[in-house]
């Protein structure tokens, strides 16, 4: 609901014009804002990071299927497999976050700050609450990989992957949303 509001908030205020205390005269004071290259290579990234979230996911349904198995036929199943799709998907979660950092650095060192003017700040606001929001998923990635270090249950385990799958697929979309609202709504 946040990310609506701020879109409303954003197409709205481009088309005001700000009152000049000295002059009293309305100025357009909506500019704007040449977005770094480097956006395309994070959302890449965050992109790449989708996908390599799908394959934990199918890889706890994997585990946790094996272990119901052996749970009614007593035997042994071993469901070790040599890629964590999760960690993966963490430092690939970090990755876009420091690209991030990188692109507000590059917007600064271009002139553009926060309160720069109004466009500058929607392009801070959306960009780091997204961030924010997105953070909050590689630690959610990080509590599931813990939870796999002190031996979960599989069911269990799978339960907060899928969970944290489905948060992850929709803060790649609501990227993809984003970089296009600034990009093309002008």
């Amino acid at each position: 609901m946040i990310f609506i509001s701020f879109t409303s908030a954003y197409v709205v205020r481009q088309g005001l014009p700000t009152l000049d205390p000295r002059t009293d005269v309305l100025l357009h004071d909506w500019f704007p804002v040449p977005l770094p290259r480097l956006l395309l290579i994070n959302t890449g990234v965050l992109l790449i990071s989708t996908f390599t979230m799908e394959l934990a996911r199918r890889q706890a349904a994997r585990k946790a299927a094996l272990a119901q198995l052996a749970a009614v036929s007593g035997a042994s199943v071993d469901a070790d497999e040599k890629i964590s799709w999760l960690a993966f998907t963490a430092v690939l979660g970090l990755l876009f976050l420091a690209g991030q950092w990188i692109v507000w650095r590059e917007l600064a060192a271009g002139g553009f700050y926060v309160s720069s003017s109004p466009s500058s700040s929607f392009v801070y606001l959306l960009t780091g609450m997204h961030g924010v929001h997105l953070f909050g998923g590689v630690v959610a990635l990080l509590s599931v990989g813990f939870g796999s270090v002190l031996r979960r249950p599989a069911d269990s385990q799978f339960i907060v992957v899928d969970v944290t799958g489905w948060y992850w697929h929709f803060m790649a979309w609501l990227w993809v949303y984003i970089l296009c609202l600034l990009e093309f709504v002008h």
